[in-house]
């Protein structure tokens, strides 16, 4: 028998970790929408868990920790996928056996089943998902008698759980587009029914505008505002953000923090990038690499508070004590030439005409000197934007340029990922091209220097707008930037619904209890025939009905069914599926899921159309009365013997891995890409 400590898995490390910020009101990023994290943080906090589990790596134990109720809400979201499922096909085919088969598929499905036991934003997305999918085939069926009670409940119930898709990942764009299809095409046939009057099709298009637009953007919108409510102490988010943001988190060093109002020689300053999620001009003890420009040392922007972010401001052609309280304060002003010196490694930030490491036709940025001691490279002008030669520089609210004086450059940040040479951190470039760009605009963050009177930077904290524009904006780019991590497959969008190669849940070695993603492979082999099948058929049925051809009742009643409910499903599919391929942010397996329930659910319902098919053909022979119900019970049996084959991989395998012929699991290997 398997003795197994509990232990994080995979993502839990991430979004468990989400969940304990919450509990702890702790301020952070991440690049999607906070409603997961927030429930999962919920679900925790409601079970007793108080927020302390480091969640610093997959396979660290979870002792003492309550984590059973953040993983058992995930599963229980997971589970009701089933039933949803069930009856979005049941509704759309009006086919019993159809929902069941659907039901079977999702219900034996090792990847389903392996999602949706761990803390993840994965079961609750599809739940969100599939519960819009299911309210919107309700409200459909609902047409006949509009402006009723399930009228309005299902529209509206369609609108919130848009919302809950759109608040969990950014994916869930896809099935707003899939909802907003059918809700054009249901006000293109209402606008051409004569027999509605304008103001009737006015009140559809009122009714559609409230519960599918205002709706969700409101509730969309009371997400972010709890999210930033109760996330009010600093935290290791903070540095993504712009000063003014982060002046409003509690802990902070700029919260209710009085500073220097204008820049003076002497000052030790931090300079954070007006780019959002670029974060402070950094340097550090390392040299850049033989061969990578001159080997000096590193200039970069880190996205974190650190000692090395700070930079004392010099004049260019004195290297004396600024601040020697006998000597006068001298404020730097638009236009004076300075020289920033690293306040650790005392070397002052410099440039030359040495090509950038990562962007082509840059100058590469280096700390250079002794002692502040270098040469005429060291030597800035500092220009603040739509300013006056002479005037003062204002801490956090002037925007500021530095130009090298000999170069002409202009010193700013490509946003690009430097190597693990450079901590992976972004690069710093100076470019010649003088065109004002937020990559080039920077802004005085901190500033030290006790000869200056102090002023409170309470008049600096934005309002509830600009925060929500500038999360988003950080998002964004946080997700275009997204890298794999150590030791972790990425794969593409084609590999998916072939089941190329799954994912290592947790261990690695033939003494790890192993947990491994992947879909069974009946299940998903089936669902992508099936797609093939019903373009096909399909196709044949679109031909025919467009061509007038007379159908047999029966026969035009289950291509309806095919055409219009099968329809929906492969919509839903599509949506959800090749958007992927234009996608430039790195891509996992688990993106396919969402996906992976539509061609579930049009598996369902065009195996029970074309076996009623089958049946109606051969009704002359005297077996023809069972060749659906057997055809069925042949589909239920080998996808529930496929997962008794392979549910290991979602309930955990020990022993030797599968390329071992002493494994159980060695005859299961199907293809050698599976490297469980």
């Amino acid at each position: 028998m398997i003795t197994r400590v509990p232990r994080s898995s995979w993502d839990e490390t991430h979004f468990g970790k989400m969940g304990s910020y919450y509990i702890n009101r702790t301020f952070f990023f991440d690049v999607h929408p906070p409603l997961g994290k927030m429930l999962v943080g919920l679900a925790g906090y409601l079970s007793g868990y108080d927020g302390t589990f480091l969640f610093q790596k997959p396979g660290d134990k979870y002792e003492h920790h309550s984590y059973l109720g953040m993983r058992g809400f995930c599963a229980f979201l997971g589970a009701l996928l089933i039933p949803f499922a069930y009856l979005t096909v049941l509704e759309l085919s009006q086919s019993l056996p159809a929902a069941l088969l659907t039901a079977a598929l999702l219900t034996f499905d090792t990847g389903c089943l392996t999602l949706s036991q761990y803390i993840l934003l994965d079961p609750i997305l599809m739940f969100f998902i599939m519960a819009a999918m299911l309210s919107m085939v309700k409200y459909n069926s609902c047409a006949n008698r509009p402006f009723s009670a399930p009228w309005w409940l299902w529209l509206s119930l369609t609108g919130v759980n848009l919302a809950g898709a759109l608040g969990v990942k950014f994916v869930g764009l896809f099935i707003i587009l899939q909802v907003g299809w059918n809700t054009l095409s249901d006000l293109w046939h209402l606008f051409g029914d004569l027999s509605l009057s304008m103001v009737t099709v006015g009140k559809h298009l009122t009714a559609r505008v409230l519960c599918l637009i205002v709706l969700p953007l409101a509730l969309y919108t009371a997400t972010y505002a709890v999210h930033f409510m109760v996330l009010n102490k600093s935290g290791p988010g903070d540095g993504f953000f712009s000063s003014a943001f982060q002046a409003r988190l509690s802990g902070n060093n700029l919260h209710n923090a009085s500073i220097p109002e204008h820049l003076a020689y002497g000052s030790v300053i931090t300079v954070k990038s007006a780019r959002m999620a670029v974060g402070y001009l950094h340097s550090h003890g390392h040299l850049y690499p033989e061969g990578i420009g001159a080997h000096q040392q590193q200039v970069t922007t880190y996205l974190h508070k650190d000692y090395n972010n700070l930079w004392i401001i010099k004049k260019h052609n004195t290297n004396s004590d600024l601040l020697d309280p006998s000597l006068p304060v001298e404020f730097v002003r638009h236009g004076d030439i300075i020289r920033l010196e690293h306040k650790e490694t005392s070397r002052n930030l410099h440039s030359h005409y040495h090509e950038a490491p990562l962007t082509r036709k840059h100058y590469q940025v280096t700390g250079y000197g002794i002692n502040g001691t270098g040469d005429s490279n060291d030597f800035w002008r500092i220009e603040v934007v739509n300013r006056k030669f002479g005037n003062r520089i204002k801490v956090l609210r002037s925007r500021i340029r530095l130009i090298h004086l000999v170069t002409g450059c202009v010193l700013g940040s490509s946003g690009k990922v430097l190597p693990k040479w450079g901590w992976e951190q972004l690069e710093v470039t100076c470019t010649p091209y003088l065109k004002e760009t937020l990559n080039s605009i920077w802004n005085v963050e901190d500033h030290i220097n006790p000869k200056l009177p102090n002023i409170s930077l309470d008049v600096l904290q934005p309002s509830f707008p600009e925060i929500m524009l500038e999360a988003h904006m950080v998002m964004i780019r946080g997700n275009s930037g997204l890298k794999p991590k150590d030791n972790e497959f990425t794969s593409k969008p084609w590999h998916w619904p072939i089941n190329y190669q799954g994912l290592r849940f947790s261990g690695i070695n033939d003494t790890d209890f192993r947990v491994y993603l992947l879909g069974n492979p009946v299940v998903w082999w089936l669902n992508l025939l099936s797609i093939a099948l019903y373009l096909l058929s399909g196709s044949i049925f679109a031909v025919a009905v467009q061509r007038g051809a007379r159908l047999p009742a029966e026969v035009e009643g289950l291509s309806q069914v095919l055409l219009q409910g099968g329809g929906q499903l492969l919509l839903g599919w599509m949506i959800h599926y090749f958007p992927f391929f234009l996608m430039g942010r790195i891509l996992y397996f688990h993106h396919y899921f969402p996906a992976m329930l539509f061609s579930s659910m049009l598996t369902g319902l065009l195996w029970d159309t074309l076996l009623r098919l089958c049946a109606w053909s051969l009704a002359s022979f005297s077996l023809a009365g069972h060749v659906h119900a057997l055809g069925i019970l042949s589909l239920l049996l080998g996808i529930a013997y496929s997962f008794y084959l392979f549910h290991p991989l979602a309930y955990g395998m020990v022993g030797p891995l599968a390329q071992d012929p002493r494994s159980p699991m060695a005859g299961l290997r199907w293809l050698e890409s599976w490297d469980f």
